[in-house]
């Protein structure tokens, strides 16, 4: 997951590391980013993120996002 991450970073040309539990929106990715990034992981991991679970907060942190997956897979 943080290698999607430090993809779309790279894209919008931020140089930043990234931890587990750093909030996205401070390391400088904005909403369109975060829209990317749920794309990028539904493509990642073949998984349709259902509406519901598409909010910021399921977003916000990479270890946020990992539990989403998690949660996705085992439900898959």
């Amino acid at each position: 997951m943080t290698v999607l991450v430090r993809q779309l970073l790279a894209k919008r040309s931020i140089a930043r590391p990234v931890g587990h539990d750093d909030d996205l929106t401070e390391i400088g990715l904005s909403s369109l980013d975060m829209v990317n990034l749920m794309l990028a992981v539904e493509g990642e991991f073949d998984v349709k993120i259902p509406d519901r679970d598409m909010t910021p907060a399921n977003f916000r942190t990479v270890a946020r996002i990992e539990a989403l997956l998690g949660a996705l897979l085992q439900t898959a």
